[in-house]
C-alpha cells in the first residue's frame, strides 16, 4: 500500500563518451539496474539517470531512454526529492543547491574504495591528486554487501555518517540484448571432447587477479591433461608481454610449457563465453559478489569460484583452496553436460533474489527511502 509520499529519484552517472559501452565496467549497469529496482517501490513516482559530466545526452547512449530517462544535472536539480550519487559526483555548490531545496543526498557505494585508495598511495597510481572532494553532507550511505567488510569504516569516517548495506541488484536485460544475435542466444552448449578453461579477472588490482585461477587450472591439467584443451586468460596480454615476474612464474607451469595456455587482451564477457569457453575459473579477494558471476551462471556456464555471498551458485570452493577449486573443475568436466539445462534453470531461479522487482529487495529499498525522508536533512 502506498503512503502519501511519492518520491522523485535521481541516480548519478559519469559519462566519458556519448556512446560509451556498457561493458567496460559495471558502474553504468549498476545505475540502470538500481533505477529499474527503485521503479518497483510503491513510494517512488519516478526515476531518472543524471549525468554529472559535460558529455551531452544523445540517442547514442547504449540504453533505452524511454525506459530509463537520462538528463544532465541542470535538468534534474529542481525535479528530484532524492539524489543517489552512484556513478558521478556532484560538487559543493550543487550539493548546497539540493540541500536548500530540501532534497536528500545518498552516497551509493559499490566499489572497493579502500583498496583503490591504498593501492593509489602505496604504488603511486594517481587517483584524485589535489582535486579530492569528500562530500560530508550525505543524508545516508548505502553500500552493496560485498564492499562492507573492507570499505565500510573508510566510507563512514570520511563521509561522517553511518553506512547501511543494501540489496545487490542485477538484471539480464543487457546480457540478453547482447547475446540475442549469437548462436543459441549465447547459452552454454554441451559437447564432447576436452574443455576450454577461461579466466576473466580484470587484473587491475588485488581484488580480482588471475593467479589463483591459473593455479587451479594447472592442478586440473596435471591431474587430467587429456581433459583440458586450453587455458585462456583474458586481460593478461600486457602482463604476459611486459612483466618479467609474471612471465617467469607462468613458465613454471605445465600448461605454459606444453603450449596449452594463452594470455589475451580485453573481451566482452557474453561474447567470449559463447565463442570461446566451456568452464570459467574465478577467484576473488574481498569481492564475494559481482555481475560477472551472475552473467556466467545465467547463461548456464559452469563457474568455479570462491565467492561466499553467492556460494549456492556455480561450483563453489572455499577461500584460497586451489586443490578444492581444481576438484570442482574436474567435477564440471565430468558431470556438467549431463545436467546443463537443469543447471541453467537452477541458476536463474537462484539469481531471482537479485532481480529488479524481487519482493524482499523492493521492500528494503522502499523502507530505506521512507526512513531517509522521515529523518531531518543533514
Amino acid at each position: 500500500m502506498r503512503s502519501a509520499i511519492q518520491l522523485r529519484i535521481g541516480i548519478t552517472i559519469g559519462l566519458h563518451h556519448e556512446a560509451e559501452t556498457l561493458w567496460n565496467n559495471g558502474i553504468k549497469q549498476n545505475a540502470v539496474f538500481l533505477a529499474e529496482a527503485l521503479k518497483h517501490c510503491p513510494d517512488v513516482a519516478s526515476v531518472v539517470l543524471v549525468n554529472t559530466t559535460a558529455i551531452p545526452i544523445t540517442p547514442a547512449l547504449p540504453w533505452d531512454q524511454t525506459r530509463w530517462p537520462t538528463v544532465i544535472f541542470e535538468a534534474a536539480k529542481d525535479n528530484v526529492d532524492v539524489l543517489i550519487e552512484l556513478g558521478g559526483q556532484i560538487d559543493e555548490m550543487q550539493t548546497d543547491y539540493l540541500k536548500q531545496r530540501g532534497a536528500r543526498l545518498v552516497s551509493y557505494c559499490c566499489g572497493f574504495e579502500y583498496v583503490h585508495a591504498m593501492e593509489s598511495m602505496l604504488f603511486n597510481k594517481p587517483l584524485w591528486g589535489q582535486n579530492l572532494f569528500v562530500n560530508q553532507r550525505y543524508d545516508d550511505i548505502w553500500m552493496v554487501p560485498q564492499v562492507a567488510n573492507i570499505s565500510q569504516p573508510y566510507f563512514e569516517v570520511l563521509r561522517r555518517t553511518e553506512a547501511r548495506p543494501v540489496p545487490f541488484v542485477w538484471s539480464p536485460v543487457f546480457l540478453d540484448e547482447r547475446t540475442r544475435a549469437l548462436p543459441d542466444a549465447g547459452v552454454y552448449q554441451p559437447h564432447a571432447g576436452p574443455r576450454r578453461l577461461s579466466v576473466m579477472e580484470p587484473n587491475i588490482n588485488v581484488v580480482k587477479f588471475c593467479l589463483y585461477p591459473v593455479l587451479i587450472a594447472e592442478l586440473a591439467y596435471r591431474a587430467r591433461p587429456e581433459a583440458v584443451a586450453l587455458l585462456q586468460v583474458t586481460n593478461a596480454e600486457r602482463l604476459a608481454r611486459e612483466n618479467m615476474e609474471f612471465i617467469t612464474l607462468m613458465n613454471q607451469l605445465d600448461l605454459v610449457r606444453e603450449h596449452k595456455a594463452v594470455f589475451l587482451g580485453r573481451h566482452e564477457t557474453p561474447v567470449f563465453l559463447a565463442q570461446n569457453t566451456d568452464i570459467v575459473v574465478s577467484h576473488q579477494w574481498e569481492n564475494p559478489l559481482n555481475y560477472f558471476y551472475l552473467e556466467t551462471c545465467w547463461q548456464g556456464y559452469p563457474l568455479v569460484h570462491n565467492a561466499h555471498l553467492c556460494a549456492d551458485l556455480g561450483y563453489y570452493y572455499q577461500g584460497n583452496d586451489v586443490a578444492g577449486g581444481s576438484a570442482r573443475v574436474l567435477e564440471a568436466i565430468d558431470t556438467h553436460d549431463a545436467q546443463a539445462a537443469a543447471y541453467r534453470e537452477r541458476q536463474r531461479s537462484l539469481i531471482d533474489r537479485y532481480l529488479p522487482g524481487n519482493a524482499a529487495a523492493t521492500e528494503v529499498y522502499n523502507n530505506l527511502l521512507l526512513g531517509l525522508m522521515r529523518r531531518p536533512a543533514r
